[in-house]
């Protein structure tokens, strides 16, 4: 910008006003640019991360029904820089009175902006990632959830197989095996206990210094209704009528008398009885690309249970939609029960997953033989969370990944999530 005098008067004073009118100018619009982006960039972030973490779950869910491999690929750190460059040149010449030219001043103004964030994505590959996906849940892990204020009959039916041998329903083989009876009414009598405060959970130290989980039964300041329910779930689980603390451990068959034995189940066969609800397209079902679901679960899953639905056309207004082999899969956003189950198996990947590579600091949780419970690492250390949380969700320590049967406990990337509806015993 150029402003000449042509009629020179106090020259000085016109060029020093000037100046300082068009330094001011600018200053005026100088801001801060860092504050202004942390409330957008975090909530734009943390969607995008969760989001996208319920589409990687519901597709790998979908591919079991197909054989196909179910891929986990982490965001493992987001770095959003941002900079401002300004500046500004102002400079200005002046004359004598008989000079022809006159006075004139010259300024000039620029800026430059700057947004590079950098994304690291980590694919979930090797022994650790198939440890966790095939070694059991921590029994532990599983009451930690009850604790939290998921309902007994849900988290119980999701993620156990037995409890002191009284079989949940299964569909291990690609046959739909139903519950025990008695496996369905302990559950439902569980969920009343539950919310009358007639059991509650807790961590202790064995001999061994091992962490272990104890399960309590009240009887102090409990009704008598509640007395009776607690009499009737020990009787269904076959468990001691006199005692009240109980080891939580892992195992297929029972054991003590003081123990609670839960053959918990793996992620694999978590995601693998979900998928059991995927309404399969009929051309592929014709063409057998895809593995037909249990006797049972079609009929379940008509009867408005846990429900993925499937189609040609994008669902509007889907809870979370991946599309598959040229059709979409869908969970519906009114449908809580199928979007409670979504939300549970990703918390339960949580503490199960993967986790970091070998030279970070990792926690354990790792259930081995009949032993559900396991030792926390004294040297595990905690991980900063990028923006938006943390995008991996779990991390495993070394003594764990040398264990035999070992189970990561990764630290949570996103906010909570849930969905599924199936019979007492089954998923949901």
């Amino acid at each position: 910008m150029i402003a000449r005098k042509q009629n020179p008067g106090p020259a000085g004073c016109h060029l020093q006003f000037l100046g300082l009118s068009l330094l001011a100018a600018m200053l005026g619009g100088c801001t801060h640019l860092g504050p202004g982006t942390i409330a957008v960039d975090r909530f734009d972030y943390s969607s995008s991360i969760a989001q996208s973490w319920k589409q990687q779950t519901l597709l790998n869910i979908v591919k079991l029904r197909y054989m196909d491999l179910p891929v986990f690929v982490d965001v493992a750190s987001i770095v959003a820089g941002y900079s401002i460059q300004t500046g500004v040149n102002v400079s200005g010449t002046t004359s004598s009175d008989k000079a022809i030219q006159g006075d004139f001043v010259n300024a000039g103004a620029q800026a430059i902006y700057t947004d590079r964030p950098t994304i690291t994505y980590v694919p979930a590959t090797g022994e650790k990632f198939l440890r966790a996906l095939i070694t059991p849940i921590d029994p532990k892990n599983i009451f930690f959830m009850l604790q939290s204020g998921y309902a007994a009959d849900f988290i119980l039916g999701l993620t156990v197989e037995s409890i002191n041998g009284v079989q949940n329903r299964s569909t291990a083989g690609g046959i739909a095996r139903e519950a025990d009876p008695s496996f369905i009414r302990a559950l439902q009598l569980l969920r009343e206990l539950q919310a009358a405060g007639g059991f509650a959970m807790r961590v202790e130290e064995n001999k061994n210094k091992i962490a272990t989980g104890v399960l309590f039964f009240r009887r102090e300041d409990i009704s008598p209704e509640t007395l009776e329910k607690a009499a009737e779930v020990r009787r269904l689980l076959k468990m001691p009528a006199e005692g009240q603390r109980f080891t939580l451990i892992y195992s297929p068959g029972r054991g003590p008398a003081d123990e609670l034995a839960v053959n918990s189940r793996s992620m694999l066969q978590i995601m693998g009885a979900f998928a059991s609800y995927v309404d399969i397209p009929d051309a592929h079902m014709k063409d057998h690309s895809a593995t037909p679901a249990p006797d049972s679960a079609s009929a379940e899953a008509t009867g408005q249970k846990i429900r993925i639905y499937s189609g040609k056309d994008k669902p509007t207004g889907a809870y979370a939609a991946v599309r598959y082999r040229d059709y979409w899969f869908w969970i519906s956003d009114g449908d809580w029960r199928t979007k409670r189950a979504l939300t549970a198996v990703m918390v339960l990947d949580c503490r199960q997953g993967p986790g970091p590579p070998p030279s970070a600091p990792q926690d354990t949780r790792v259930p081995s033989g009949r032993i559900a419970s396991v030792s926390a690492s004294p040297h595990a250390t905690s991980r900063k969370a990028p923006v938006g949380g943390a995008a991996s969700p779990c991390w495993l320590s070394p003594q764990q990944a040398s264990a035999p049967s070992a189970r990561s406990a990764q630290a949570c990337r996103s906010p909570a999530l849930t969905r599924v509806n199936a019979p007492a015993g089954g998923v949901a």
